[in-house]
């Protein structure tokens, strides 16, 4: 599965078939702070990727 960051740094991930969720706290990243794009669709955070997945992470810019 090809990761794209919100930096765009590219990231290829072998651990395939799993969860989104799972993935995104693996790398660190705090799901509840990212929305996350699979092949081009928004996707929720419950959603099993597959090794042929394109995943791009948008982090969430909030303030005041």
């Amino acid at each position: 599965m090809k990761l794209i960051l919100p930096d765009q740094k590219t990231i290829t991930i072998d651990r395939v078939p799993a969860p989104l969720e799972k993935v995104l706290l693996d790398m660190g990243i705090n799901p509840l702070e990212v929305i996350v794009a699979r092949n081009g669709k928004m996707v929720p955070e419950d959603t099993v990727v597959q090794p042929d997945d394109e995943i791009r992470i948008i982090r969430i810019a909030h303030g005041g």
